[in-house]
């Protein structure tokens, strides 16, 4: 099993959280998240223009079966991606076993 964690801008959520569910990843959970980047972030309000490092982002974390990996990476960065700098990170790492709660049950079946 793979454990999934992307950053990505929080305006792409909603067309990336649509795209996992249509390749069959329907369970995940998310966050706000702010963080500090390569991108600098510039705002205008009443035309006094300023610049801030904190960058407002939607942290994804996504277990699935290894079955599931290279879907799950590629549906990601199909959806999230503008092209320009800032559009986030993907990190996998290996998950050791999954338990449910509910029925003690373990392995890869308690992630459907």
């Amino acid at each position: 099993m793979k454990k999934i964690e992307a950053i990505i801008r929080k305006s792409k959520f909603y067309e990336v959280r649509k795209a996992l569910h249509e390749v069959g990843v329907n369970f995940f959970s998310y966050w706000d998240v702010t963080g500090l980047g390569n991108e600098e972030e510039g705002h205008v309000y009443r035309g006094v223009a300023y610049s801030t490092s904190d960058i407002q982002r939607r942290y994804l974390s996504i277990v699935v079966n290894d079955d599931f990996e290279a879907i799950t990476i590629k549906t990601i960065i199909e959806s999230g991606a503008t092209g320009e700098v800032g559009d986030g990170k993907i990190f996998v790492s290996h998950i050791e076993e999954v338990y449910r709660i509910r029925t003690g049950e373990k392995g890869g079946n308690t992630l459907k």
